[in-house]
C-alpha cells in the first residue's frame, strides 16, 4: 500500500471514530484488569487519543468533526442517569433537606477553598473565575467560565482533572472518616467528581448512583445560579 493510501486512511473520519472507540475500551479494560483507581477510564483514553493524533498527524479540527457522531450518545447517557434516580425517588424525598443543607453548604465551601488557595498561590483574575467552576459537569463550566471572565478550555482541563483526582482520592478518604452510607458516598462524589464520580458511583451500587447524579445536576444547577450573583456583588463591593 502506498503512502499516500495510507494518509488518505489515517486521515478518514472513520479513522477517527476507530481511534476513540478502540481507546476507550483499552482504558476500560485497563481499569477493570487492574483495578487501579489511578488508571481511570477518562484519563487513559484521552492520553491513548493525544498520542494517536499525534502519531498519525491529525489535524485536531478535523478529529473532533468526525468524532461528533459519538459526542451525540453523551445526551442519551446523561438521561439514562435518571434511570437510578427514579429508582431512588422514595429515599431522595425523604432526605431532600439534608441533601439541599449538604449542596448549599458544600458547594459554597468548595468554591471558597478553591478561591483562598489560588489566590494565596499568586492566581489571576480569569484564572480564579475559571477555577470556580471546576466542580461542576463540563456542559455547564465551559459556558460559565466564560460568562465571568475566566477560560473555557482551561476550564475544561480543569474540570477534568478534578473529576479524575477526586475519583482515585475519595474512595481512601471515605474509608478512613468512615463513610460508609451509599447515600452520603453518592453525594460525595457527584459534588466532588461530578461525571466521573458518577460512573465510580455506579460501581457501587443503584443507591449510591442515584444521590451522586442527584448531587451533580443538582450541583451544577445552583452554581449556574449562584456563582454569577456572587461574583456580581464582589465586583460591586470592590468597585
Amino acid at each position: 500500500m502506498s503512502t499516500d493510501t495510507l494518509l488518505q486512511v489515517a486521515h478518514a473520519p472513520l479513522t477517527a471514530i476507530a481511534l476513540t472507540l478502540a481507546a476507550f475500551v483499552f482504558a476500560l479494560w485497563l481499569y477493570r484488569r487492574t483495578g487501579w483507581l489511578v488508571l481511570q477510564p477518562v484519563l487513559i483514553t484521552m492520553l491513548l487519543i493525544i498520542a494517536g493524533i499525534r502519531l498519525l498527524q491529525l489535524d485536531y479540527a478535523a478529529y473532533r468533526e468526525a468524532v461528533v457522531p459519538i459526542a451525540w450518545l453523551l445526551g442519551p447517557t446523561t438521561v439514562a442517569l435518571a434511570v437510578p434516580l427514579y429508582r431512588n425517588l422514595r429515599r431522595i424525598r425523604a432526605n431532600l433537606w439534608p441533601v439541599m443543607v449538604t449542596l448549599l453548604v458544600g458547594g459554597s465551601a468548595i468554591v471558597a477553598i478553591t478561591l483562598l488557595t489560588a489566590v494565596l498561590l499568586g492566581a489571576d483574575l480569569p484564572v480564579l473565575m475559571t477555577l470556580a467552576t471546576k466542580s461542576v459537569t463540563m456542559p455547564i463550566a465551559m459556558p460559565l467560565a466564560e460568562q465571568l471572565g475566566g477560560l473555557a478550555a482551561l476550564a475544561a482541563v480543569l474540570v477534568m482533572l478534578t473529576g479524575v483526582l477526586g475519583t482515585v482520592m475519595l474512595p481512601p478518604l471515605l474509608k478512613l472518616t468512615g463513610v460508609v452510607h451509599p447515600a452520603a458516598r453518592g453525594m460525595a462524589y457527584g459534588m466532588n467528581a461530578h461525571a466521573v464520580g458518577t460512573a465510580r458511583a455506579l460501581e457501587e451500587g443503584d443507591e449510591c448512583a442515584a444521590f451522586a447524579a442527584l448531587a451533580m445536576g443538582a450541583l451544577g444547577v445552583l452554581t449556574a445560579l449562584l456563582l454569577p450573583t456572587a461574583v456580581l456583588g464582589w465586583r460591586l463591593i470592590i468597585a
